[in-house]
């Protein structure tokens, strides 16, 4: 099974771009804080790699940008190109299935970008602005269509293994 799960943050705005045949897709990367410090103590993150295709692309040019938090589904994919100099290169990218909203309305809306003059030099002026609501995003949809509430709830079932050891 290849499976990846990602928590972490946008290390630049995602730039959507199209193939010639009108395909959106956009690379990105996400920074992910390691759950352990280093031996010296320090705070060790991980930048990955990642491309979205089509709607998840034009969900995250519209309503994500530098900074923002994000949960991905996805699975790790390999390729390999030669360069300009005819040098192997290889790649390895987590191809997005699925993208979620970690932020909260209210912590999006002091992180969206303001206008040079506005955060360069803030005055008593800037203070009596309305602050710029960000747009919202669209409505959850069901991913898989053969899936019933049923099947998330059955307290009787018997697991191999302890929920609760976390």
């Amino acid at each position: 099974m290849n499976k990846v799960i990602l928590l972490g943050r946008l290390t630049k705005d995602p730039e959507v771009k199209q193939t010639g045949s009108g395909v959106s897709v956009c690379s990105f990367a996400v920074a992910c804080d390691r759950r352990f410090k280093s031996q010296n103590g320090e705070k060790q993150t991980d930048f990955i790699n990642c491309v979205a295709w089509r709607q998840q692309a034009d969900l995250l040019g519209k309503y994500f940008h530098k900074g923002s938090r994000i949960s991905i589904t996805g699975s790790i994919q390999n390729r390999s190109y030669d360069d300009q100099n005819g040098q192997k290169r290889y790649v390895t990218e987590v191809m997005v299935e699925e993208i979620e909203f970690v932020d909260t309305k209210a912590d999006g809306q002091g992180s969206y970008s303001q206008a040079p003059a506005q955060a360069a030099a803030p005055s008593a002026s800037t203070a009596t602005t309305v602050a710029q609501t960000p747009p919202t995003p669209p409505q959850a949809q069901q991913i898989d269509p053969g899936f019933e509430p049923s099947m998330d709830s059955d307290d009787g079932a018997q697991l191999p293994f302890d929920v609760m050891a976390y």
